[in-house]
């Protein structure tokens, strides 16, 4: 609460501008309307993993309870950014106030985290099933996922304020160009004229918490997950056992790959072009490949999508 009360007294930039991409109109149009169908592409695609996993009794399971929260989540985390991406794409540069920068950050940093903390939950949740298979059901009761995700909220909740402090440091100008398409606190981190050392060490702080702690916990999880494969004597037992993992492995990697490039790595030797670009893909890769990753890879999945839209089209002919 203090770090937004400091937001809302802070006397200094009333409002941020982004920079351009571009300034090409060919290339303006091609990037608004490709970025344009890649969003409609990651409503459609979690839309339906959450309508499909919500509407079949067989997909109510805890695995598939924790995929539709992580398809909402992607679904919430990239329409606090694009919306804005691109109406700012054609060179308008319209501005937005200190008070709504530091609301965006806030949301996209409280998504950002729910959606990493969602995913080492995944990876126990992946360890008890092949782990401990026989008492799976016991263990990963309704109550226990219902709690797992409501902490990952009020955790990602708790330490998303932290980022504001980044907006509590004195800037220059009364209107202040950030190098990126969102209000992202490294990028506005750079602007500022005073000392940041104290507002970049909350931000690692931060990162470590949100970023390597669950990843270390994913990766104790798929350590213990491969030892136990391991003993697996059938290959086909292996196989099924691996297949159960892959999906969620992949998105792993995609996801912490990104973002601790961006959030982890020292200022002094990141770039803040390359940071546009790699949050590009957190930003659009990641959520438009989380829905085919998992139904591509997913029987279960892919079923329920096919029956369900069978019984669309049936029910429309007659």
């Amino acid at each position: 609460m203090l770090a937004w009360k400091s937001v809302l007294n802070q006397s200094g930039p009333t409002e941020f501008v982004f920079r351009v991409f571009t300034t090409v109109p060919e290339l303006q149009t091609l990037l608004f309307l490709l970025s344009l169908l890649l969003y409609l592409l990651i409503l459609c695609g979690n839309t339906a993993i959450v309508w499909v996993v919500s509407a079949h009794r067989s997909l109510r399971t805890p695995m598939y309870f924790f995929l539709c929260n992580l398809s909402f989540l992607e679904i919430c985390y990239t329409s606090v950014v694009v919306p804005l991406m691109l109406s700012n794409v054609f060179g308008a540069q319209r501005p937005i106030p200190l008070a709504g920068c530091a609301a965006q950050l806030f949301f996209f940093g409280t998504f950002g985290g729910v959606d990493c903390f969602l995913l080492a939950v995944m990876a126990y949740d992946r360890f008890v099933a092949v782990c401990h298979p026989l008492h799976y059901a016991l263990i990963m009761t309704r109550r226990l996922c219902v709690r797992t995700v409501a902490g990952s909220v009020g955790l990602a909740v708790f330490l998303a304020p932290l980022s504001a402090l980044v907006f509590t440091l004195p800037f220059c100008h009364q209107r202040e160009e950030i190098n990126h398409f969102l209000c992202d606190g490294p990028a506005v981190m750079r602007l500022a004229c005073g000392d940041i050392r104290v507002r970049q060490a909350f931000l690692y702080v931060v990162g470590i918490l949100v970023l390597t702690v669950p990843f270390l916990l994913i990766c104790v999880s798929y350590a213990l997950i491969t030892a136990a494969i391991l003993r697996i004597r059938s290959a086909e037992g292996r196989q099924r056992a691996f297949s159960t993992c892959s999906s969620h492995l992949t998105v792993v990697l995609l996801q912490y790959g990104g973002c601790s490039v961006v959030y982890l790595r020292p200022q002094s030797g990141t770039s803040e072009d390359e940071d546009r670009h790699i949050a590009l893909v957190y930003t659009f890769a990641t959520p438009l490949l989380n829905p085919l990753i998992y139904t591509l890879r997913n029987k279960d999945i892919k079923s329920a999508l096919r029956s369900a839209i069978l019984r669309k089209a049936a029910l429309e002919s007659t």
